[in-house]
């Protein structure tokens, strides 16, 4: 083992679902790295490796011997307390010369499409990357094989549900509209008549609560793989946070 590794622990700090890592900027490892504040960097522990972005703080909260993780990278890494973890510079994002490329009119292949969703699936895209993601989508500039290609690597990069009946139906909706509570009633109406309806809905965007929010005031949305397919067989649909 190389020297440039802390001692983790639970500070317990939600940062959604950006990982994050927090040092203190004194730290033998930030000073032998030249890491700085938002740097990108490579966790790893001897059963997971993660990329997370680096906060760097000055409180004694942390020790010169400790690193922090956001409660997602916590989850990420399935770390334990006082876990050894040693840190990196984060690897440069191949996928990110395609994105680039798609900034300056040339158009993504099902092979380029295919590496950008796997890199953002497995964190390894920065937010200002992720911003430059979706300013080279935005606007009209997605032919319609590039939906296609950009469709299929989503489908591909997650598990996927398989049913038995005929038709599994779906209802889309734009959102953001305050008080509009179509899907939980449309939901129930089709489970009602004996269809099925695997539901996935969003948490709030911008201010108004989003369906999984709001259904979350009565009930579980937060459902693993098992458990949305153990509902959806016993009950006929759900109604699940998508996250």
């Amino acid at each position: 083992m190389n020297d440039k590794f802390l001692y983790l622990t639970k500070i317990g700090i939600d940062t959604y679902q950006q990982a994050v890592v927090f040092m203190r900027k004194d730290c033998h490892v930030c000073r032998a790295e030249g890491f700085n504040a938002m740097t990108r960097v490579q966790v790893c522990t001897d059963k997971k490796t993660i990329t997370a972005t680096l906060i760097t703080v000055s409180e004694d909260f942390l020790s010169h011997q400790q690193a922090g993780l956001s409660d997602i990278a916590w989850s990420m890494l399935e770390a334990e307390e006082g876990d050894v973890v040693q840190f990196s510079h984060a690897p440069a994002v191949d996928s990110m010369s395609s994105v680039r490329g798609k900034l300056y009119g040339e158009a993504f292949t099902a092979n380029s499409a295919e590496n950008i969703v796997k890199d953002i699936n497995s964190g390894s895209y920065s937010d200002v990357q992720l911003a430059a993601f979706v300013a080279a989508c935005a606007d009209d500039r997605l032919s319609l094989e590039e939906t296609i290609y950009l469709t299929q690597a989503m489908v591909n990069s997650g598990q996927r549900f398989t049913w038995p009946q005929e038709r599994v139906l779906d209802k889309h909706c734009v959102g953001g509209g305050p008080g509009n509570r179509t899907t939980p009633i449309v939901t129930a109406i089709i489970a009602a008549n004996g269809l099925v309806m695997p539901k996935t809905s969003s948490r709030a965007i911008t201010s108004p609560a989003g369906t999984a929010d709001t259904m979350e005031t009565m009930t579980t949305v937060t459902l693993s793989f098992d458990k949305m397919r153990y509902v959806v067989e016993h009950h006929g649909a759900c109604l699940a946070w998508g996250g």
